[in-house]
């Protein structure tokens, strides 16, 4: 066990007793509260009275019916002894699940900023040198043999710029082989991305371009077919890198000496940077997602535990740490953090260097942020199912790791996360303004959201302006967080569902690739009916809190939800030009 995995353990120890200290200190938490509301069901005089309604036997106002006043009295009576408490055990529910979460986003950020404020960098842990050998240009043997993977699907506009960038790559020629695995079903494109291997062959690169039969498992098994060619079983490191990202020249020149220099790194994991963060509102808070995962969570568990999730592209691995931890598995639709978690069982350490930036595109539309989203968060949670028992089991990672690995990457980031999100917030928080009897906590509805938003927002001070909006759309994102992390989990349909992000390349001018013809939508491919439907929801729900507010005035809150759901469903993602 390593100082930094102590360290980490009493870090996370000390947030948690601090949000317990908090909460009681300041009288937030009453557990004198009862937990659940009314007295026992009466569910005999309830049916009673629903015969009595269709036979006539009941009592009735003097025009023979029922009157009103009965039924608000049975709504009221019911509301109060069955909906009433199933919701309570909910909430509370949720509550246990906030200070979960809470105490770990506290944990990653304290982690975060003391390595900022110290300015803590890899190399303070793990030795750090450039190569001593022959200059690149010429050759040499100090350097080892690299094989650079780019995986790749009907790829028409952005295959020049990763091909091109990879083969610039600063590294003595005769000691790199440029990958490209195509799995295109496009015949026009495959011979665009042939044509062009063959162009960089010309001009003296090693390049191979590799196609397979099927698409089976999908990256996953394009991957495990590269590493098959002869060639690639010389390479002692493997770059991957996907079809829109492109590294610096010095990429290698940066990340190898980690690998040279010690033998226990099986990951080294660059930065994403993107082309396009600021060509909409949509892309500028996908940007602040993506910035808190690398700035926080993956920087969180470099300095600590030397275990994150490999990111599926921009990193580079050691090849010898691929064949131990089992190879590419296509079991789930997250191969990356797959083989991530069983090369960390075998004992391998990650870096993550965040100084090393990759540029590469955001997703350009709702819809395929959506289905990026729900393929991470779904691949998330049903790994979680998988490797649960081989991380209790394994026997070269300590009882402190093996807690951080089970605790707070999976059940509190894959699970806790998606599902609190979307049921407290955008379903009870709703449902509670027509159900006075519930009790929902002041600390876990107002004082949890505001420190979340305070440890999200710290990191981000150049971003201040846009974060009611990232708040609204992370408040849509949840559903379809939850409803792929249950799918996930349970093995629901649509669990191992495989879209590929469709790119633009919009941001770099290259007259000779071809456009893709624009054609006719559908209304379903013009409407999200799942925004829509739940906007209605919220807005039903909100105005009832304003004609009768009651005890609650969240109708301005639900307002602005429902209204955010309204322009996701419609698909409008900030692309005016006020938006820019």
């Amino acid at each position: 066990m390593e100082a930094a995995e102590i360290g980490g353990a009493l870090l996370f120890a000390l947030a948690a007793a601090a949000a317990l200290f908090a909460a009681v200190s300041t009288g937030a938490i009453d557990f004198s509260r009862p937990l659940a509301v009314g007295g026992r069901v009466d569910f005999q005089e309830a049916i009673s009275w629903f015969i009595g309604v269709f036979d006539g036997s009941s009592s009735s106002s003097a025009a023979g019916g029922v009157s009103l006043a009965e039924v608000y009295e049975l709504w009221v009576r019911v509301r109060g002894r069955v909906i009433a408490p199933a919701l309570q055990v909910a909430v509370w529910a949720c509550m246990v699940m906030s200070v979960m979460l809470v105490v770990e986003a506290l944990y990653n950020c304290v982690v975060s900023l003391g390595v900022k404020a110290v300015g803590w960098r890899p190399e303070w842990r793990f030795k750090w040198e450039p190569l001593a050998g022959d200059d690149e240009e010429k050759g040499g043997a100090h350097y080892p043999v690299v094989l650079v993977q780019i995986p790749m699907y009907n790829e028409l506009e952005v295959y020049k710029l990763s091909i091109g960038a990879a083969c610039e790559l600063q590294w003595p020629k005769d000691r790199i082989i440029v990958q490209v695995l195509d799995d295109s079903t496009d015949p026009f494109i495959k011979n665009l991305v042939e044509l062009e291997c063959e162009s960089w062959s010309v001009k003296g690169l090693n390049i191979k371009y590799a196609t397979r039969s099927s698409r089976k498992g999908f990256k996953a098994g394009a991957l495990k077919k590269g590493m098959e060619y002869d060639y690639a079983k010389q390479c002692e490191y493997v770059a991957i890198f996907d079809a829109d990202f492109q590294p610096e020249p010095d990429f290698l020149l940066r990340t190898v000496p980690f690998f040279v220099h010690n033998p226990e790194v099986a990951l080294v994991q660059a930065r994403w940077s993107f082309v396009n963060d600021n060509a909409s509102l949509l892309t500028r808070v996908q940007k602040m997602f993506f910035d808190y995962h690398f700035k926080v969570e993956q920087e969180a568990g470099s300095a600590t535990f030397s275990f994150f999730s490999f990111n599926g592209t921009a990193g580079v691995w050691r090849a010898a740490a691929i064949k131990e931890a089992g190879g590419w598995k296509d079991r789930t639709t997250v191969e990356d953090m797959d083989l991530a978690v069983r090369a960390t069982l075998k004992g391998w350490k990650f870096v993550y260097v965040g100084d090393i930036r990759v540029k590469s595109e955001l997703p350009s539309t709702y819809k395929a942020y959506c289905r990026q989203q729900f393929r991470w968060s779904c691949g998330g949670a049903h790994l979680f199912r998988k490797v649960a028992k081989d991380i209790l089991t394994a026997k070269d990672v300590s009882l402190i790791k093996k807690f951080h690995m089970l605790y707070s990457f999976f059940l509190v980031r894959r699970v806790v996360a998606p599902t609190l999100a979307c049921i407290l917030y955008n379903i009870i928080l709703p449902i509670s303004v027509m159900i006075p009897e519930l009790f929902l906590p002041i600390w876990g509805i107002a004082y949890i959201p505001t420190v979340l938003l305070v440890v999200t927002a710290i990191r981000h001070p150049k971003n201040l302006h846009i974060l009611p909006f990232w708040i609204l759309f992370e408040s849509v994102m949840t559903m379809h967080r939850m409803r792929a992390a249950l799918s996930g989990l349970f093995e629901l349909s649509e669990f191992n569902e495989w879209v590929v992000t469709k790119k633009t390349g919009n941001n770099f001018e290259d007259n000779e690739v071809p456009l893709l013809q624009k054609t006719r939508k559908r209304l379903r491919d013009r409407v999200n009916f799942r925004e829509i439907v739940f906007s209605a929801f919220l807005f039903f729900c909100a105005s009832y809190n304003l004609v009768f507010p009651g005890k609650t005035r969240y109708y301005f809150n639900l307002y602005l939800q429902g209204l955010a759901f309204v322009c996701l469903g419609l698909n409008f993602t900030g692309t005016c030009s006020c938006c820019q």
